[in-house]
């Protein structure tokens, strides 16, 4: 049964995965509206979410008892892109001791300090945990390269500057392989927006007065500079999809299909990690014998021949 349901998941984001060395074209190879033709409808997407999510559950528990591997989710996208939503609907079931998120702005003057990778580092999850990174270390090279004026702030001496793309292409892919070999899975999720859903979204956000928070100026600003911006997320995609670390690149026009396939894209990392229960010893089920002997008799029995559970005086004493 967990064979055939990973195959079946490993066959539904298969058509979403950028194959290493694959030469990206945003706008031509991947479809924002793209749907399953086995789950059209929202109300089927609900219920495979929900089963996505108590397996996912399930999967981080394992994980957590392990304390083996972490796993890093990288979540990319354009303002609208659905980040918040996706993250708040998909780890929805899990325990949330187990799950730590990260958002990335405007780098601090501290942050500035140190190398570009420094802030991100800090951030990733310890073994056992879920990590996701809400914008990543990929901003770096997309917002980065978008406004070259922002390496002035970075304060790199001027020989750091040539082919400091293709550097940092370089740099991103190493750190990630070297938290691979060290048990840190990476996975990275692109949420593919459309030109006009995002025009949809921002209207609604001005429109409704609940959501008006959630619009900024800089949105309509950064929305003037989007071929530049589909030209970064393809060159993105070309460069740093690795058989270690791959891209994922999901269709984002319809929410409720985006946290489908991210679901899905997380679940398939967890099922390949495999994640056990640890077993003990002989020694150590000796002790849990004994100690649920000790236990047992410590349970007076009632009427009806059932066991209750009683504190002495002297338990309740030293609880006390």
């Amino acid at each position: 049964m967990v064979d055939e349901r990973a195959q079946r998941i490993a066959e539904f984001i298969a058509p979403l995965r950028v194959e290493p060395g694959r030469k990206v074209k945003l706008h031509k190879d991947f479809d924002p509206r793209l749907h399953s033709s086995t789950v059209s409808r929202k109300k089927e997407g609900r219920e495979i979410l929900q089963t996505g999510i108590a397996l996912l559950a399930d999967y981080q528990a394992r994980l957590a008892a392990q304390d083996t591997y972490g796993v890093l989710l990288c979540l990319q996208a354009l303002d609208a892109g659905g980040k918040d939503g996706t993250i708040r609907h998909v780890m929805s079931g899990v325990n949330p001791q187990g799950v730590h998120v990260s958002g990335f702005t405007v780098p601090s003057a501290e942050e500035l300090d140190h190398d570009y990778l420094w802030r991100y580092a800090a951030r990733l999850p310890a073994r056992g945990d879920i990590g996701i990174f809400n914008r990543s270390h990929y901003e770096e090279v997309l917002v980065v390269r978008v406004h070259p004026e922002l390496l002035d702030r970075q304060k790199l001496p001027p020989e750091s500057r040539k082919r400091i793309w293709h550097r940092r292409y370089r740099e991103i892919n190493d750190w990630e392989r070297y938290l691979t070999d060290n048990g840190f899975r990476v996975l990275k999720v692109f949420l593919n927006l459309s030109y006009d859903e995002q025009r949809r979204r921002f209207l609604r956000r001005i429109d409704e007065p609940d959501r008006n928070w959630k619009f900024s100026a800089a949105d309509v600003r950064e929305r003037r500079r989007w071929k530049d911006y589909q030209k970064a997320f393809s060159e993105m995609l070309s460069r740093t999809s690795t058989p270690w670390a791959p891209w994922y690149v999901v269709p984002a026009d319809r929410k409720w299909f985006a946290r489908i396939c991210t679901a899905a894209i997380l679940a398939h990392t967890l099922i390949e990690i495999d994640p056990r229960f640890p077993t003990v010893d002989a020694d150590t089920r000796a002790q849990l014998a004994a100690a649920r002997a000790e236990l047992m008799a410590q349970a007076p029995a009632s009427a009806n021949g059932r066991t209750t559970h009683r504190p002495t005086a002297a338990a309740g004493a030293g609880r006390a």
